[in-house]
């Protein structure tokens, strides 16, 4: 092969810029200001690459650590460079909690993505204790058998979130537990409510009883032509009486309600049976108080509870006698937008329009001052709210101070019918008194109450006869029988006062009208009665209203004996 010419060898030269001397000589300044851009850009990557707070590496796909940085040495506890690639350059599995079969997963997803980030191992330490690191690891371009990794220690992360988990477990345990304990409280409170409940109820019952007893002796003296001074005393006793049975009536019933023990009874009254009632006992108050109770009872049906309903009517018209001075009370009933509204209407005090929202407070009496005006304890529109949100009924309220008061309450209409559920039978208008010379059974299991009801219901021009049980009341009768049977539903043994009237009413083959009288104003007792379709009075018993179904009874089966239809069953 021929030698190049010295004219080639010379164009070569320039062409590599190596030609003559003093050519060679120009390019020196050039090449060793690069050649030092050089060596300063490699000692600022060597600077950062030694100083970076996080770990770098450099390692084989296939092999061990070839570089490693003091960030990472100092991570793994390694001493000194020599150290860590005596242990580490020989196989990469030694730098790895996860060992091969973590490597192996490495490699693949390296050669599938060509880039793995966010990923967090364990690494193991000279010691033998291991790291928790996140790792980004890269392919290095050019060289695809080398990968680069950069690592940032997170054992505090991973130590605060474990901490957390034991914290959150902690206070799960501590809720648990305090879970745990409120359950055990609400039981106990529960518990105790329960125990309150019945002890309330049985402490009720006791006390009706001779408060019962009072409330007829009281009531035979009211009707008494007594000298001036013991009358009043009479009254003073009567109002004090009265003021008892409200205050303990009002608690049951508000405890009852506030425990949702209380369960509405829906059915289709007519108007007459919700209102009679209601009219022939606050009659007498009214004229009491000097006040005209006039009543307007169109031919409605509605939908409701009888006992509770009554009880919203019975606290309006009481408020409205209590608080009138002068004037009228009327109670009625119209049509509006689909319901019937049942109004209470008085002349009275009147009631400011910033007050009227805080009359239905527990407790609360408007324009009482002093103990010696109070009337109760002010629950009863308390009780009247809970009613009426129990059967969703809307009560209104329109008052005037000084010019009077109407409350409300708007109750669905029912289906007309002929013979409806009710507490009482339809009521017919009085034709004189049908007391004097009636022959009544009055049955009772407590002495004071017998003798108390003889005394009220002689004064009465009855003819009375008192028995504690059954057998009692066949000897009292001698083979004749009552025109009308008042009995107590709780007697002796678990008898009731219902066994006993039936038994007479077959003995006797008559259906003898009954009425039933109880303290238990339990709702079981009230499903018990009602499905009796008689009559019931509550203890203690108001003489005016016991009056006005006695007669109303004995009226009726006077009439329907007239007219062959055989009675009151």
């Amino acid at each position: 092969m021929p030698k190049p010419s010295d004219e080639q060898r010379q164009a070569l030269a320039g062409l590599l810029g190596l030609g003559t001397h003093s050519a060679r000589k120009s390019h020196y300044p050039e090449l060793q200001a690069r050649l030092e851009e050089l060596e300063a850009e490699r000692n600022r990557y060597k600077w950062l690459f030694e100083h970076a707070v996080h770990g770098i590496f450099q390692a084989g796909l296939q092999g061990g650590i070839r570089a490693a940085n003091p960030a990472l040495l100092r991570m793994l506890g390694y001493d000194s460079i020599e150290q860590a690639m005596r242990e580490l350059g020989r196989r990469s599995h030694n730098l790895f909690v996860g060992g091969d079969a973590e490597l192996a997963g490495i490699r693949r997803t390296l050669s599938r993505e060509r880039g793995l980030f966010g990923y967090e191992t364990r690494l193991c330490r000279q010691d033998g204790s291991a790291i928790d690191v996140m790792m980004n690891l890269l392919l290095k371009p050019g060289d695809e058998e080398l990968v680069e990794g950069f690592v940032a220690d997170i054992t505090e992360r991973k130590q605060a979130q474990q901490h957390l988990l034991q914290l959150n477990e902690q206070l799960e345990l501590r809720v648990a537990e305090r879970t745990r304990e409120l359950r055990e409280a609400r039981d106990a409170a529960e518990a105790a409510n329960l125990s309150k409940d019945k002890y309330l109820a049985a402490a009720s019952h006791d006390l009706l009883q001779p408060l019962n007893a009072a409330r007829l002796l009281i009531s035979t003296l009211r009707e008494r032509h007594l000298p001036e001074a013991e009358q009043t005393l009479v009254e003073r006793a009567h109002q004090a009486l009265e003021g008892a049975e409200d205050l303990l009536t009002d608690l049951l019933d508000i405890s009852k309600l506030d425990q949702s023990a209380v369960k509405p009874d829906i059915h289709d009254y007519r108007l007459d049976e919700i209102f009679r009632p209601l009219l022939s006992e606050f009659q007498p108050v009214a004229q009491a108080a000097g006040l005209a109770l006039e009543c307007y009872i169109p031919a409605y049906t509605i939908r409701g509870d009888f006992r509770l309903l009554t009880r919203i009517l019975r606290n309006f018209l009481s408020n409205a006698c209590r608080y009138t001075d002068q004037g009228r009370v009327l109670l009625g009933a119209r049509k509006r937008n689909g319901h019937v509204r049942l109004e209470v209407w008085d002349t009275g005090r009147g009631i400011e329009p910033d007050q009227i929202q805080s009359i239905f407070l527990e407790f609360n009496q408007l324009g009482v001052q002093r103990t010696v005006e109070r009337a109760g304890v002010g629950l009863g529109l308390a009780i009247v709210e809970r009613i009426a949100n129990m059967l969703d009924y809307r009560i209104e309220v329109l008052s005037q101070a000084g010019r009077g008061s109407m409350f409300s309450v708007h109750v669905p209409p029912g289906q007309p019918a002929h013979d409806p559920h009710g507490g009482f039978p339809a009521l017919l208008p009085m034709l004189g008194d049908p007391l004097p010379g009636c022959r009544l059974l009055v049955i009772d299991n407590e002495l004071s109450i017998l003798l108390s009801m003889r005394a009220l219901l002689e004064q009465w021009g009855c003819q009375v006869l008192t028995a504690a049980d059954r057998q009692q009341a066949f000897a009292v009768l001698d083979g004749q029988a009552p025109d009308l049977i008042l009995a107590d539903y709780h007697l002796d043994l678990g008898g009731t006062g219902w066994d006993v009237a039936q038994g007479v009413r077959a003995h006797f083959a008559r259906p003898i009208p009954v009425v039933m009288i109880t303290a238990d104003r339990s709702d079981q007792c009230r499903r018990q009665l009602q499905g009796l379709n008689v009559p019931v009075l509550n203890k203690p018993v108001k003489a005016g209203k016991m009056r006005a179904v006695l007669g109303h009874l004995l009226q009726r089966r006077e009439g329907l004996a007239e007219s062959g239809q055989g009675g009151v069953s």
